[in-house]
């Protein structure tokens, strides 16, 4: 049993608290929201987030993030991966010895193509770092539906110690060294949503989407092995297990993101209709620059960052990826 504190009261952040909870662990959420902190604290749900769905009544909730910092030096990071940085550096001088962070995050930071665990190394100067990922859908999660993830971290005791703060008997959590190729492999899959969504919201069926997701699976494989990650990294939960899930589900945001830009083909639609954090659009362009810089050819990732940006639409986005000479199927190539 641990104290742990989880940054961030949103979606994501309060299904996180409920699951550490489940496992038997001592929980602090902190929001900025105080109407959100008061309502975990008194009627144990988060309505905005989570509908009607209890949170636990253990599980406490605060908006002092002096008070986070001082109830454990263990911290699950829960923002929006933008934010991440500038978060980190207001909050370095409240940090507990010896903390450690675990990253709940994916995403790409636009402004230096950093994955969150970099962004971490770099502001709080530590090593102890790990990251949580898999295919977890939060109002699926928080109804304590079967699920599995990947606690990642450079070394196998500390992969080990943050499987232990999750686990529960609906929460299957897995362990890996292989930082990098998970992480990597979180923040691609959303781009590749997009894709699925934009070919839905454009009207095409299933054959399409398998086409996308392997494709995309393929540009995954292929960029977590330019980086020397481990290949079954990108074939296991953190790699096709988010992306199928990511792909395939109505309650994905990159994928109802894509839907409203396939059918509406405005951006400023679907960020009305969507109006919650998409990270793949925010990270697609840094992406596309990463596999740039190891000479990796990403079409479907591509196409997608262009659609972003206002260089092309989404029905010309397919047109060009129909067009594509094909070549030997290769998992790796």
């Amino acid at each position: 049993m641990s104290k742990v504190v989880v940054l961030g009261a949103g979606q994501w952040g309060s299904t996180l608290a409920q699951v550490l909870c489940d496992a038997g662990n001592h929980v602090l959420i902190w929001g900025r929201n105080q109407e959100v902190v008061d309502e975990i604290n008194t009627k144990h749900t988060n309505r905005y987030y989570l509908d009607d769905n209890a949170l636990p009544v253990g599980l406490k909730a605060t908006s002092d993030i002096q008070e986070a910092f001082d109830y454990s030096n263990i911290y699950v990071l829960a923002v929006p991966a933008q934010t991440l940085r500038q978060n980190l550096m207001s909050w370095k001088p409240l940090v507990q010895p010896g903390a450690i962070y675990v990253s709940s995050l994916k995403g790409i930071e636009v402004s230096t193509m950093s994955r969150m665990t970099e962004i971490i190394h770099d502001v709080m100067e530590t090593e102890n770092i790990a990251i949580i990922t898999g295919p977890n859908l939060a109002y699926e999660l928080i109804k304590r539906q079967p699920a599995g993830a990947v606690a990642a971290a450079s070394t196998s005791a500390l992969a080990e110690k943050v499987q232990q703060l999750f686990a529960t008997p609906y929460y299957r959590v897995y362990t890996s060294v292989d930082v990098l190729g998970c992480e990597l492999a979180g923040s691609i899959k959303s781009v590749i949503a997009l894709a699925v969504g934009i070919s839905i919201g454009l009207g095409f069926g299933e054959n399409t989407q398998a086409m996308l997701i392997t494709r995309g699976l393929n540009e995954v494989a292929r960029l977590c092995a330019a980086h020397n990650a481990d290949p079954l990294s990108a074939a296991g939960l953190a790699g096709m297990g988010d992306l199928v899930a990511s792909c395939g589900s109505a309650l994905s945001r990159n994928r109802t993101f894509g839907e409203v830009l396939g059918r509406s083909g405005s951006m400023d639609v679907a960020r009305t209709e969507v109006a919650k954090t998409v990270e793949g659009v925010a990270s697609s362009s840094a992406i596309l620059e990463i596999a740039h810089r190891v000479g990796v050819e990403v079409p479907v990732i591509e196409a997608v960052a262009d659609v972003v940006t206002g260089s092309i639409t989404p029905t010309q986005a397919l047109d060009r990826l129909m067009e594509i000479t094909t070549k030997a199927e290769n998992f790796i190539r």
